[in-house]
């Protein structure tokens, strides 16, 4: 899946440019915004860059302070998937970091009054790791300790109509795409007999992805 993410993402690259070189020059503004829909778990920060009247790139970075809404989809939302071997506390203190990359398509263009205006697709990359704190426990009155980590990888396709007024943006937008998450970890539980199991386990999860949000910002 990384090497297809990749791969998909050169291409676009590789068009984007190509397009751009064949437009006429014209003012190129740069816009920095954030999403407030997701700050019940995290802060993401957007950087759109236009380099060209059709086609602009977009690059941001989330600051991760838990993993809550990931546990509600691992553990409280059950349709047969295999669950990984985290637990609540380690969920809800996880913390992390996540990069996506985005290239935007206006067809209609952006209007003259307007540049930052107009409807547009997006194809994004996204990379997500999560660091689980380590959880002590004590079995016969020996330590061990649980550990865990979380890598997400994600492309995701935007529709969205972006408007400004003055220095102001509001980008509403939905989207569909395709979300794998893969989980590492390292755990100990009490069996029978008093003998004390390890589970070193590794889980990939994929599954189809729906976003919906608002970001707002202005025009640096």
């Amino acid at each position: 899946m990384k090497k297809t993410l990749l791969i998909s993402w050169l291409m676009l690259c590789c068009m984007a440019v190509s397009y751009a070189q064949d437009q006429k020059s014209f003012h190129r503004n740069t816009y920095i915004k954030v999403n407030p829909a997701t700050l019940i778990n995290e802060l993401d920060v957007y950087l759109e860059q236009e380099i060209s009247e059709k086609i602009s790139i977009e690059l941001g970075i989330s600051g991760i302070y838990t993993d809550y809404p990931d546990y509600l989809l691992a553990k409280k939302i059950d349709f047969g998937q295999k669950k990984p071997d985290i637990s609540t506390e380690q969920f809800v203190d996880g913390r992390g970091l996540g990069f996506r990359a985005g290239i935007r398509f206006y067809p209609f263009g952006r209007e003259v009054s307007s540049s930052a205006t107009g409807t547009y697709f997006e194809p994004v990359l996204l990379f997500k790791k999560v660091f689980y704190p380590h959880e002590d426990v004590t079995f016969n009155n020996v330590q061990f300790t649980n550990t865990g980590h979380k890598e997400v990888y994600a492309l995701q396709i935007l529709l969205g109509r972006q408007f400004r007024k003055d220095k102001l943006i509001l980008d509403p937008f939905v989207g569909l795409g395709i979300r794998g998450k893969v989980y590492q970890y390292v755990t100990f539980h009490q069996g029978d007999n008093n003998t004390i199991n390890e589970n070193d386990g590794h889980l990939v999860s994929i599954l189809p992805s729906l976003q919906l949000g608002i970001k707002i910002g202005f025009n640096l």
